[in-house]
C-alpha cells in the first residue's frame, strides 16, 4: 500500500491563490495528492476552520497548516511538496 502526502490548498478566488495552486500542482510528485478548497463554499470554509486558517492562500500538509500567504518554490519544498515520501 502506498501512502500519499495529503496537500490541501485553501483559496478564495484571488490572483495569489490561483498562482499558488498552479505552483503546487507543478511541484507535486506522484506521492502527493492535492485538494483545493474554495473558502466561499460553506463546506470548504468549515474544513479551513478546523485548521485555523485565517488568510489565503493557505496550505496544509498531512493535516497540519504549514504555510499562509503566497509561497515560493523553496518554501513548498521545505514542507515536503514535490519531495518523494
Amino acid at each position: 500500500m502506498r501512502n500519499k502526502r495529503q496537500i490541501e490548498i485553501f483559496t478564495a478566488d484571488c490572483p495569489l491563490c490561483d498562482s499558488t495552486v498552479k505552483l503546487v500542482q507543478e511541484l507535486a510528485c506522484s506521492s502527493c495528492q492535492v485538494s483545493v478548497y474554495d473558502l466561499r463554499e460553506p463546506a470548504d470554509l468549515a474544513q479551513a476552520e478546523q485548521y485555523g486558517v485565517n488568510g489565503v492562500p493557505a496550505i496544509a500538509v498531512n493535516g497540519r497548516l504549514v504555510l499562509t500567504g503566497k509561497p515560493n518554490t523553496e518554501q513548498l519544498k521545505a514542507v515536503g511538496i514535490g519531495q518523494p515520501l
